[in-house]
């Protein structure tokens, strides 16, 4: 990940990849009494990984959020540290059940050159990591309400 990436993230980053992260049980693995924790009822997708999702990425401004849909899309961001780079991230929640893929994020990175902003590469373990960010906090939020 370029160092130019938003400080936010890069530092909830730099967290995440000293955690050890274990996957998501399957709903096969799952005992009966834990399926009611995992659906939801009064929006289309799972409201951990919704709630997750809204928390990690909350230092950007959003342009889009369906909550029926699971789509969450954010407008540019420009780090202030970073003034010649900006992100815009799309996380698509794909399933009712807190799952490892359940949830998918795509990422569009640019740089300014000469006034003009071009499209640049994102490193594919910028999506993965914001991933593993929305996930452990997602399983956090069910800790929580299920010991609570």
């Amino acid at each position: 990940m370029p160092r130019r990436f938003a400080a936010p993230v890069a530092i909830a980053l730099g967290l995440v990849a000293s955690l050890s992260l274990s996957a998501c049980a399957g709903k096969a693995d799952r005992p009966k009494s834990d399926l009611a924790a995992s659906k939801v009822t009064t929006i289309g997708v799972n409201s951990y990984l919704w709630r997750a999702t809204l928390d990690t990425l909350s230092f950007m401004p959003l342009v889009q959020t369906d909550s029926n849909g699971g789509v969450i899309v954010t407008d540019w961001y420009i780090n202030p540290q970073s003034p010649t780079e900006r992100m815009k991230v799309t996380v698509t929640i794909l399933d009712q059940d807190l799952r490892a893929d359940a949830i998918r994020v795509a990422a569009l990175r640019e740089t300014s050159r000469g006034g003009q902003w071009v499209a640049a590469p994102v490193q594919a373990a910028t999506t993965q990591k914001l991933e593993d960010l929305i996930l452990t906090r997602a399983r956090d939020l069910r800790r929580s309400s299920v010991a609570g």
